[in-house]
């Protein structure tokens, strides 16, 4: 295994306003997140920026357009074996982008892909990964900003 984190990008898309406002998510179906509900994302490929990767990746788990708009937040996630050896280290960057259209269909390395209401992700109504909650927060944060 290589000995620097891996870059990837996340989606995380918004669509609607206030109390009807919903976020994008896929059920991841690999390890290390399999089961678990989180933003559309995967490996910033050479020569691509993270805004790049996020929109692509988009399309490729869900078939839905997005246009990349601003960088979020970075996420750090480390597994390491059972005798502290490092197992993998991501460096995810969440990237929010404009919901532009399509509907929501799982493909690539996604078992579903659905629009999530913003309220039942911050009470945790599905499984989470790690930082959900978090980046929806700081989403709907910069998200409000730019519509006003």
């Amino acid at each position: 295994m290589a000995h620097f984190p891996r870059l990837a990008a996340l989606a995380v898309t918004l669509d609607g306003v206030g109390d009807t406002a919903r976020a994008l998510l896929v059920q991841r179906r690999n390890p290390p997140d399999a089961g678990l509900w989180g933003f559309p994302g995967g490996h910033v490929e050479p020569g691509e920026t993270a805004l790049e990767a996020a929109a692509r990746e988009l399309a490729e788990e869900t078939g839905v357009i997005g246009r990349p708009l601003s960088y979020l937040e970075n996420i750090d996630v480390i597994e390491r074996n059972d005798d502290g050896s490092l197992r993998f280290h991501f460096l995810l960057t969440a990237v929010l982008c404009d919901y532009i259209s399509g509907e929501p269909l799982a493909a690539d390395d996604a078992a579903d892909a659905r629009w999530v209401p913003v309220a039942d992700i911050l009470s945790a109504q599905l499984p989470l990964s790690a930082s959900v909650p978090e980046v929806v927060r700081k989403a709907l944060a910069l998200w409000s900003e730019r519509t006003r």
